[in-house]
Formats: C-alpha cells, structure tokens, sequence
C-alpha cells in the first residue's frame, strides 16, 4: 500500500527585488520568513488581494513577516515580488 500524502505544495520562486531584500535579513529573520513562505506554499491563497491587480498580501502579525506575491494561472508556482522581516 502506498503511503497517503498530503497536499502538493506549490514551488515558490523569488524575483530580483525579494533576492535582494533576502540577502540583508539576518538569520533569525530569515527563517521567520521561512515559516511564511512555507504557509504560503501550502495555501496560496493565504494573501489578501491587492485591489486591482494579481497580487495577494501576506502578513504574519506574530512574526513580523511580510510577503507580497502572486500565484501561476495554474497555482503551481508562486512568486515572491516582496519580503519584509
């Protein structure tokens, strides 16, 4: 019997501007933001919409986190325009 998985998440990838912002994090502000590119990978449409365009905005009160993205027509792929930690 194979075993039962859950959910696929979905691949999330960070565009220049996010890469950039990464590097300046330190390592406990990097991985609060792990935990938050993790439940989005989990539930893309954890995000508020932006009025009038594609992107959704996530943020994470008890950690400080912040994310602005947008999810593939297909909801495979999710791209990170913006963090904030």
């Amino acid at each position: 019997m194979s075993p039962e998985y859950g959910p696929r998440r979905c691949q999330v990838v960070m565009v220049e501007p996010a890469l950039s912002q990464l590097e300046k994090l330190t390592a406990a502000e990097t991985h609060r933001l792990d935990r938050a590119i993790v439940a989005i990978s989990a539930n893309p449409k954890i995000g508020t919409p932006v009025p009038n365009t594609l992107l959704r905005d996530y943020a994470d009160e008890v950690d400080g986190v912040r994310v602005i993205y947008f999810v593939t027509a297909l909801r495979s792929i999710t791209i990170v325009a913006y963090v904030e930690a």
